[in-house]
């Protein structure tokens, strides 16, 4: 799945997407526009979490302001960027494991690499997230995580 699967994005800047953003400038644009609270969902579907740890752990909102906005309201471009970034790692795990129910497994259990955190327990923090995309990446490359 692309990042823009993930989040359920079909339009940028009004514009029809291809399946697949180019460069790190479309990115910041999508950043920069918000990522809407229908997008989120879309993500938080995919990575088997409840909205309300996504919410409270990874985007330090309290469930209810997240439940209050509208399908349609975005977030603010620092947040926006968060759950990109989040979707990336993601889309990373879909190229690795090819099932959806093996990424759910592998972000929800404890990784010895991660001093036994689950990697959903890194994904509050920019550094967790590059932890959890190298450890991806060493997988795929059939080194031992």
């Amino acid at each position: 799945m692309t990042v823009l699967e993930l989040l359920d994005i079909n339009v940028l800047n009004g514009v029809e997407t291809s399946k697949h953003l180019y460069s790190d400038f479309d990115f910041i644009t999508l950043s920069n526009n918000g990522i809407s609270k229908a997008s989120v969902e879309a993500l938080i579907g995919h990575i088997g979490m409840s909205k309300k740890s996504f919410a409270e752990d990874i985007l330090h909102l309290l469930v209810k302001t997240l439940e209050r906005k509208k399908s349609d309201d975005k977030f603010d471009k620092y947040a926006s960027s968060h759950v990109i970034e989040i979707a990336k790692v993601v889309e990373h795990a879909f190229e690795v494991f090819e099932d959806a129910g093996k990424v759910q497994r592998w972000l929800n259990s404890p990784n010895r690499t991660l001093n036994n955190m689950k990697p959903l327990e890194l994904f509050y923090i920019p550094t967790g997230l590059a932890m959890v995309d190298n450890i991806l990446g060493r997988i795929e490359e059939g080194v031992c995580s």
